[in-house]
């Protein structure tokens, strides 16, 4: 049967990896992101190949046009079967002490605020009608701080206790949630967090082959996917030669 995916943060990276996959799916996308003219380009991509797509252009920190865009949703579309809480940033590599607040508050708002957010707005739905996944993006950096990693390491920690409580508080209905956990994944991510410095950026992953967005978007889709009694709770999902947070063998 196909579904109706929703995916924040999908102009790029693992939400544009994602979306693709979902679409050679066979299923119906509802696509967020800040970037409207890049959300265009991907409906368009998307829909020349025959997929069904509606894009939301908001940033999931903005509790109230969410909240607008996505009730505003065409009655056919309302049914929301796949959440994908995919938005996501990492800023600056200081130590705690030295940190930007700026940034701190960035982070804190996408990455924990801005899932919850969505949560609210997508998953009353779901269990009214005992039905539905909630596939959130985590981090091999949710399961232990690393030098620099601080907040965003919180933030990640966050979604994974998020993830556990709401998968508890499901258990009752027939929804599952998901806490996918990548670690080094070759997308803008480093140049996000280096403030557009692309040569600090691309000395992340020197050495290595890292994850692609596509790697991370092809276990979501198994997870959608498995058996109705089957519920992938949580997949650490590494490079070949990176063992955690901080452990990575450079060659």
């Amino acid at each position: 049967m196909n579904k109706t995916v929703l995916i924040t943060g999908a102009t790029s990276g693992i939400g544009l990896a994602c979306a693709r996959k979902f679409a050679e799916n066979g299923d119906r996308l509802v696509l967020t992101g800040r970037n409207e003219a890049r959300l265009d380009e991907i409906r368009q991509e998307l829909t020349g190949k025959g997929t069904k797509v509606i894009t939301l252009a908001y940033d999931v920190r903005d509790r109230e046009k969410a909240k607008k865009l996505v009730s505003e949703l065409p009655d056919a579309w309302q049914e929301i079967d796949v959440l994908v809480n995919n938005a996501g940033l990492a800023l600056g590599l200081e130590p705690e002490y030295e940190g930007s607040l700026d940034d701190w508050e960035a982070m804190i708002d996408t990455n924990i605020k801005g899932l919850l957010t969505m949560t609210r707005l997508v998953v009353p739905g779901m269990v009214a009608r005992n039905r539905g996944h909630i596939i959130n993006i985590g981090s091999v950096a949710g399961d232990a701080a690393y030098a620099g990693g601080n907040v965003y390491c919180a933030t990640k920690a966050a979604v994974k206790a998020l993830s556990d409580g709401l998968r508890i508080d499901v258990a009752d209905t027939a929804l599952r949630v998901t806490n996918l956990k990548p670690g080094l994944v070759e997308t803008n991510f480093s140049n996000t967090r280096f403030h557009g410095d692309k040569e600090r950026a691309s000395n992340v992953y020197k050495g290595i082959k890292p994850l692609t967005g596509d790697d991370i978007a092809d276990v979501a889709v198994f997870a959608a996917n498995a058996p109705e009694h089957v519920q992938i709770a949580e997949v650490l999902i590494l490079a070949t030669h990176q063992a955690s947070g901080s452990v990575i063998v450079r060659k």
